[in-house]
């Protein structure tokens, strides 16, 4: 589903290459019980994808203003950090999927919601940060997912045409961006799965990350 050798592939983080999305949505969901608000997984996945002031103008749209959004998320960061400590775990065939690109000689980038120094951070113990040439968090731009300008930052940061890379993403806001920025897109679904309407700006689904690298072989 590859047709030809990208000049740079874009990974998403979360959910993409780590499997975090999950333990996130549950953090929230305790917490905002805790808080005395009732959160399920579909308000949760309305945030999947987005940088935090985009999260947060979402989570008082929807639950008020009772609701101390920076006291919450405070929590959700304990909450995590008890339970996870600094590792974050990774989607199966993420680190062998960013080994094949690198021994190609593909330039690989991050582009996430996530804020820059938290990326580095969550990469670094996982230790993936080296194997990528740049990363864009959501920090690094005025515009975050689903805007285009994550992607077409990234593209720029390597020198080539959006057009010519290849994004990976689990998210519709994710792949939103992607497309939005000219960059071909493929999903790796994680909690969300992928509608008609996103099948439209897609090249492809895939199961995961190995069958993306099964791809990229056969592509050349």
């Amino acid at each position: 589903m590859i047709k030809a050798r990208p000049a740079a592939v874009l990974f998403d983080m979360d959910g993409l290459l780590l499997d975090t999305e999950r333990l996130i949505r549950d953090a929230i969901i305790a917490v905002m019980a805790d808080f005395g608000f009732a959160m399920g997984g579909a308000d949760y996945a309305e945030l999947i994808g987005r940088p935090e002031p985009a999260s947060r103008v979402i989570m008082r749209s929807r639950f008020g203003t009772g609701l101390d959004y920076d006291a919450m998320r405070a929590q959700v960061r304990l909450r995590i950090r008890s339970e996870w400590g600094p590792i974050r775990p990774l989607k199966p065939g993420a680190a062998a999927l960013l080994a094949q690109v690198n021994a190609a000689g593909i330039p690989a980038a991050v582009v996430t919601s996530s804020e820059q120094a938290l990326a580095r951070a969550h990469l670094g113990h996982a230790g993936l940060l080296d194997g990528f040439a740049t990363i864009v968090g959501c920090d690094d731009g005025a515009n975050g997912k689903p805007h285009p300008e994550p992607y077409s930052t990234a593209a720029a940061r390597l020198g080539i045409a959006p057009g010519a890379a290849l994004a990976l993403e689990d998210s519709h806001n994710g792949i939103i961006a992607a497309h939005a920025a000219g960059v071909p897109v493929i999903m790796v679904p994680d909690l969300l799965p992928a509608t008609p309407e996103i099948r439209l700006r897609l090249l492809a689904v895939a199961a995961d990350l190995h069958q993306v690298g099964r791809w990229l072989v056969a592509a050349g």
